[in-house]
């Protein structure tokens, strides 16, 4: 009993260890905070309720990243059958250490990386999110995802060159 009481413990803490990771991921995937935070909340319900299906030795935050995502797929395709979209997202986090016009900056490239993220394909969104944003490696990655490393490097790299003509400043625009 003892042993099975610290197993449960040491889930819990691993878990509140993990959320803001599984929030950074979240907002990759759904582009809002608000949603982003109902995925983590309905990820963790699923992964406390289901917690005894985590293997102890193996990657607790593939797993807890595997839960979230599956979650996500689930309700994109929800939407996408009913016809939704995409929220636009809200950058209201303060930047701290930064001055007024170097916050001002940075939010507005913060805000056009997310909105670009959002315009590039779901595979290419997701490997750049577990790759760029969470740092797993491109083998962990395709592991989580259940598709060659190859793939996901692929994938990767064509959603950083989208991103990067994205944001790249239109030819005779004003870069002063």
């Amino acid at each position: 009993m003892l042993r099975s009481r610290h197993r449960v413990s040491s889930f819990q803490a691993d878990l509140v260890a993990l959320l803001p990771r599984l929030r950074r991921l979240a907002r990759a995937l759904t582009g809002s905070p608000a949603a982003a935070d109902d995925l983590v909340q309905d990820a963790c319900e699923r992964a406390l309720r289901n917690q005894s299906a985590f293997e102890p030795g193996t990657r607790f935050d593939a797993w807890m990243f595997r839960v979230l995502r599956n979650l996500w797929l689930d309700s994109h395709r929800r939407r996408a059958a009913r016809g939704g979209v995409h929220e636009t997202i809200d950058v209201a986090e303060t930047i701290s250490g930064a001055d007024g016009a170097e916050i001002v900056a940075l939010r507005l490239t913060v805000r056009d990386v997310e909105r670009g993220m959002l315009r590039l394909p779901e595979e290419q969104r997701e490997a750049l999110a577990l790759t760029c944003i969470e740092e797993f490696t491109f083998a962990e990655a395709a592991a989580l995802l259940g598709i060659p490393p190859g793939t996901v490097m692929s994938r990767a790299a064509r959603g950083r060159m989208a991103l990067a003509r994205m944001l790249r400043p239109a030819p005779g625009g004003d870069e002063s």
